[in-house]
């Protein structure tokens, strides 16, 4: 089959038709999911800078009908997805939970923490924690997620169409030692999950060994209800069973859906692992209000944030859940909590990248529109040939999406975008 790229917008952020490119259709199980008629270049695209859509697989959106047949996705839920690089499924998982809700995206290598940091910011969300930590740094936080997502590190055969790497990497052997490596995760994070608490297991493999065996081991050693989840005929994704029939999973076969592999089974814990009593650290000082004066003026907000001061950095993070951030930073390490907003430096703002793409509040600065060409420029950080018409900090938007900022002074623009972000190509 030839391969399919497939898109999931940002509702937070745009609309299906004010794309540029052309949307071929709707995936069958999910709203904001669409398959492209071709593959553009994502890269000259501003709005894939911006954080307008985030390219995805098909079948790996499949964990939304999951997540909203499983959980109550208005409720405030506290959620982890453990192995989260690059940010497909966090991004996803973000779009459907509510405010109050807080998703926790960890990764433990360190080199693939920089592009999840990077995903998660373009999204624009609050209520995220970026987390860099082994599956066993978890166990401290004894029944504390209700919902834990771990598409697990694999053999990764169910990729062959798409990668040749993967097929040159698989082994037999390989097989074996992803099964242990998926059952040693597995094992260290199920404590940190509450009685009753959903977990969603997944991976790119078709070998049986890392998919209906670990979710018999599942049912069978570690006590996990396995649940069913409703499929549509026309989608065309097969149920499979361990062999003894109790474990239940949803296989993706690329001959048969438009999609590339996949294997996905959930879960209910029966089991309660006595939740701790944490007495929370206290890392994050309060804004004072001379810095909270100076910052009000240049940011509405449209949710329940509080905004608290580390390392002289201004952050906004959602009121309800400060408690919350209080008690992982003694057990995790983070990378990102929130929203930067910037620093104040003798009265003034100097905001931060961050503030410019965030969804949970609006940022109050001059701004200057650009035409694609332009746009691409900033993005390269390169002049951009306007002199705008503003002083000052503006932000850069493309069709009246933000990309960044700027800092217009007398005859010259200072050009905020983050180095280690932008367009290398011509």
């Amino acid at each position: 089959g030839e391969t399919v790229t497939s898109i999931r917008i940002n509702n937070q952020k745009i609309q299906a038709q004010q794309l540029d490119f052309t949307l071929k259709e709707q995936v069958p199980w999910i709203n904001d999911g669409f398959y492209l008629a071709e593959r553009p270049s994502f890269t000259l695209d501003p709005f894939f800078h911006a954080g307008a859509y985030y390219v995805q697989d098909a079948s790996s959106m499949f964990l939304a009908e999951a997540l909203k047949q499983t959980c109550n996705l208005n409720e405030n839920l506290t959620l982890l997805d453990l192995c989260a690089a690059p940010g497909g499924k966090s991004t996803l998982i973000q779009s459907l939970i509510s405010a109050g809700s807080l998703l926790v995206s960890n990764e433990v290598i360190k080199s693939r923490v920089h592009i999840l940091t990077e995903n998660i910011t373009k999204w624009g969300a609050a209520n995220v924690v970026v987390t860099q930590n082994d599956a066993s740094d978890f166990n401290a936080l004894k029944s504390f997620f209700d919902v834990i997502v771990v598409d697990a590190p694999c053999s990764g055969s169910g990729l062959f169409r798409k990668d040749e790497n993967a097929l040159q990497e698989w082994s037999r052997e390989a097989i074996s030692f992803c099964q242990q490596r998926q059952q040693r995760i597995l094992a260290e994070v199920l404590p940190s999950l509450k009685q009753n608490g959903i977990l969603i297991y997944s991976t790119c493999s078709f070998s049986e060994e890392e998919n209906e065996q670990v979710a018999l081991w599942l049912v069978k050693q570690k006590n996990l209800e396995p649940l069913p989840i409703d499929l549509q005929p026309q989608w065309n994704i097969v149920t499979s069973k361990a062999a003894d029939g109790t474990a239940l999973g949803y296989r993706f076969y690329p001959n048969k859906l438009k999609g590339e592999g996949f294997f996905l089974a959930v879960f209910r814990k029966k089991e309660e692992d006595a939740a701790i009593k944490i007495q929370p650290g206290n890392l994050f000082s309060p804004v004072s209000k001379k810095e909270l004066q100076v910052v009000q003026q240049f940011i509405q907000s449209k949710s329940d944030l509080l905004f608290y001061n580390f390392k002289n950095n201004l952050f906004a993070f959602p009121q309800s859940r400060f408690t919350t951030l209080h008690l992982l930073q003694r057990f995790l390490y983070l990378k990102k909590a929130g929203v930067q907003l910037g620093t104040v430096v003798r009265n003034e703002f100097l905001p931060h990248h961050e503030l410019a793409l965030a969804t949970a509040m609006v940022p109050l600065f001059p701004y200057v529109d650009l035409n694609k060409n332009a746009a691409l420029d900033y993005l390269r950080k390169k002049d951009f040939g306007i002199i705008p018409d503003v002083k000052g900090w503006a932000l850069i938007k493309y069709r009246s999406l933000v990309l960044g900022f700027i800092k217009a002074l007398p005859g010259r623009v200072n050009n905020y975008y983050p180095k280690e972000w932008r367009i290398l190509n011509k």
